[in-house]
């Protein structure tokens, strides 16, 4: 046969070159970019895939990006499928989508991870090390404390594990279907929004975005929030409300934030307002940016792509593209 030509674009660290599984069958080479807007090979090598295998929601494919890639029939997306993707400008280009799946353990960890050095105030410590000084900022523990989880799906599970591992007080709030399940796992669920931003000490949101949730979070939800608290965010920077996390942190309420997402990524500049705040901890969207993680998905994404490529179509989540 014919070798198809896949690509994996935004692949900023080129981790696709690494996965074994995307580059042993002749017949699908695998190529990979990183940003799109930045790699010198991003025209030629557009132009010739066929395939498409995304990395989460980092590559937008729209009737522009459409417009770039004329011999492409699949996107392959890894996880499931996402706003990223326009579903009807892909079908209208005869271009097939399908969608694969992922891992909570990866984002857990990042959460739990930003929360501890958060708390222990580990990179002012790093820096004033790094500059002749020894101890820095006193941090605190957060054993006793009470970790509040929004949105209990699998990786707000997995951090409620890790909360109440290190001695916290876990508190949930979201759907009535969490609150629920957090209280048949034995852990409190809040009597209201008000109570929950008020009560804890470390907020982690968890919470898919969706029209329901985008803006959930509001100025007055973390101005409840105590002056010492807490705000992690490892989902979508795009649940807060636009402004509000500013706003809050110059009002003193919460103390301090801790962000792996933002609203436009990714951030080159140095000089981003978040990144100059001395009371916000920024990590460059890693939550799932891992070996364990990134093989999982794009090994899922590539199969699904050479099963596409082989005949067969069942798993295409717009047939009127095959039409």
């Amino acid at each position: 046969m014919t070798a198809i030509s896949l690509l994996v674009a935004d692949d900023y660290q080129l981790a696709s070159r690494q996965i074994a599984a995307l580059h042993q069958n002749p017949n699908y080479p695998c190529r990979a970019l990183g940003d799109l807007a930045r790699d010198p090979q991003a025209d030629a090598l557009l132009a010739q895939a066929q395939g498409l295998l995304l990395i989460r929601e980092r590559t937008v494919v729209d009737a522009a990006l459409l417009a770039r890639m004329p011999k492409l029939k699949l996107v392959s997306q890894t996880g499931k499928l996402a706003r990223n993707i326009d579903i009807a400008a892909c079908s209208a280009a005869g271009v097939a989508v399908v969608e694969g799946s992922g891992s909570p353990y990866a984002p857990a960890e990042l959460a739990w991870l930003l929360i501890m050095a958060a708390r222990r105030r580990l990179a002012e410590n790093l820096d004033s090390l790094r500059a002749g000084h020894w101890q820095g900022p006193i941090g605190r523990a957060v054993r006793g404390q009470t970790l509040g989880i929004l949105g209990f799906g699998k990786i707000g599970k997995l951090v409620a594990g890790y909360g109440q591992a290190f001695g916290m007080d876990v508190l949930v709030w979201g759907s009535e279907r969490a609150r629920a399940e957090a209280r048949e796992l034995g852990y409190r669920a809040a009597a209201c929004r008000a109570d929950f931003f008020a009560a804890a000490d470390v907020v982690s949101l968890h919470q898919r975005l969706v029209p329901a949730t985008a803006g959930g979070v509001t100025q007055a939800d973390l101005a409840a929030m105590k002056p010492d608290a807490l705000l992690v965010n490892t989902s979508r920077a795009e649940l807060i409300a636009p402004g509000a996390l500013e706003a809050a942190l110059d009002a003193g309420r919460p103390g301090f934030a801790a962000l792996d997402v933002f609203e436009q990524e990714p951030i080159y500049d140095p000089g981003h307002p978040l990144l100059l705040r001395p009371n916000v901890l920024c990590s460059p969207h890693l939550g799932y940016a891992e070996q364990a993680s990134y093989r999982q998905y794009l090994e899922i994404a590539h199969r699904n792509a050479v099963r596409f490529f082989e005949g067969d179509a069942s798993h295409v989540l717009n047939p009127e593209a095959l039409a």
